[in-house]
């Protein structure tokens, strides 16, 4: 199986600068949804189609798909020709050729898998649905089994407008016969363009043979404003949370919580309520995501409890049971089985171990202004509040630094490290100092 993914439409309606496929749904481009989805029949060769937006497309799918093929559609000359500028990249290859869409994110990998089974009976197949109205859509001529033909609405008869089943847009056919009959596609309709839906009445002409698979009409929703994005999102959401109740997730008020495309929570973890999970998020079962948290590209070991108000960002792994508290940052870092990290802290390039326990305010200084450096902290140790680890440093199994102190040198195992100014007491010299700014108060306002 080859994938086509159309993604070179200009998106007028979305009124943005961005092309209309790295517009997000569940956090993550739209495209990334017809990859996932097309994930599940292990295609062999993905091939997109950009246009409008080239380089900032083919940049997104080389993050999402890095084998994936990109070729440009330099003018916009419908769906066929679009499909077409695959040619060259399909040349050679012997198997089916399946066209997706960047901006039709919930067509489901079920429905995908149907369609690739009906292939195996006939020639052309075509995802179709039941329109509650039908109106732009193109409409399905089928007798029994066999689709006839697509006829686009603005070249519909009044009879073949009274049709209420639709055309999807998604084909898939052997992929050498889709490109030779794709060669042969006129442009002698409504909008002078090449239609990929001629293809069925070509290949009937051939004696081929073409059907058509329905799904709902939900699956077929299609992207093309700010407003239908906004509407998609909240469908996906809708989807999201469900799927996360039915697998046995807990969530008090599922309303107020996000889930990105590829979030995964097992079961009998808990989500309190306004819970943001961005991309690449895994959490185990049995833990506890505590409210107002944001997490991303992170790992979340069972019975690790996070926030509330905690912030995990890419490359944080919590391990088993450990505990990352309120208005606590973790980056690139990785907190051991146990480990503690209570209170107003920042953990970034970091390793802390087994058992240890991260006082208030305690940062890991990893930037020197051009490179990061790394902290690692050993097992059951602890560290005093308020603590400025600079890294790179490393502070031993069981050891511990007082509160309030720099710490620049590593930390043998064991010992206890102060890296703080000797307090000093002046007597009388606040109550002096206070009453002489007050009379330089009043002598400004004189």
């Amino acid at each position: 199986m080859a994938l086509v993914i159309l993604a070179a439409g200009q998106g007028t309606r979305m009124n943005s600068d961005r092309p209309k496929p790295l517009h997000t749904l569940g956090g993550v481009p739209l495209i990334a949804h017809a990859l996932a989805a097309g994930a599940a029949l292990e295609p062999s060769r993905i091939v997109v189609v950009t246009g409008h937006g080239a380089e900032a497309v083919e940049a997104a799918v080389a993050d999402l798909a890095p084998f994936a093929n990109c070729v440009r559609q330099t003018e916009q000359l419908g769906t066929g020709h679009a499909v077409l500028q695959a040619a060259e990249a399909l040349e050679g290859f012997e198997g089916d050729a399946l066209v997706l869409y960047a901006d039709t994110p919930f067509i489901r990998a079920e429905t995908l898998t149907t369609m690739q089974a009906a292939r195996a009976a006939h020639d052309i197949v075509v995802l179709g649905f039941e329109a509650a109205d039908p109106g732009r859509y193109g409409r399905l001529i089928l007798q029994g089994d066999r689709l006839e033909r697509i006829v686009e609405a603005k070249d519909a008869t009044p009879g073949e407008l009274a049709v209420t089943t639709c055309n999807s847009g998604l084909l898939a056919a052997d992929a050498a016969t889709m490109m030779r009959l794709l060669r042969a596609v006129g442009n002698d309709n409504a909008s002078g363009e090449y239609y990929l839906t001629d293809l069925p009445a070509l290949a009937q002409a051939e004696g081929l043979s073409a059907t058509a698979i329905l799904c709902p009409e939900a699956e077929t929703l299609g992207i093309n404003s700010r407003a239908e994005l906004a509407a998609a999102e909240a469908a996906f959401q809708a989807m999201k949370r469900a799927e996360m109740i039915e697998t046995g997730v807990a969530m008090q008020a599922p309303e107020t919580v996000f889930f990105a495309l590829d979030t995964w929570v097992g079961r009998d973890a808990e989500i309190e309520p306004n819970v943001v999970f961005g991309p690449e998020v895994t959490v185990e079962s049995g833990a506890r995501i505590r409210a107002f948290s944001h997490l991303e590209g992170c790992h979340v070991s069972a019975g690790a409890v996070i926030g509330p108000y905690a912030r995990l960002r890419p490359g944080a792994k919590i391990g088993n049971d450990a505990r990352i508290g309120n208005f606590v940052e973790v980056k690139s870092a990785e907190i051991g089985e146990g480990a503690k990290v209570n209170h107003l802290s920042y953990i970034g390039d970091a390793e802390i171990g087994e058992g240890t326990n991260v006082g208030a305010g305690t940062v890991t200084c990893n930037y020197d202004g051009v490179m990061k450096h790394r902290t690692i902290v050993g097992r059951g140790a602890f560290i005093g509040s308020d603590t400025m680890l600079v890294a790179p440093v490393t502070v031993g199994d069981r050891a511990m630094t007082a509160s309030g102190s720099v710490i620049t040198e590593d930390v043998p195992e064991g010992a206890l490290a102060l890296g703080r100014a000797k307090q000093v007491n002046k007597p009388g010299l606040a109550v002096r100092l206070m009453e002489r700014l007050r009379a330089i108060k009043a002598g400004r306002k004189g």
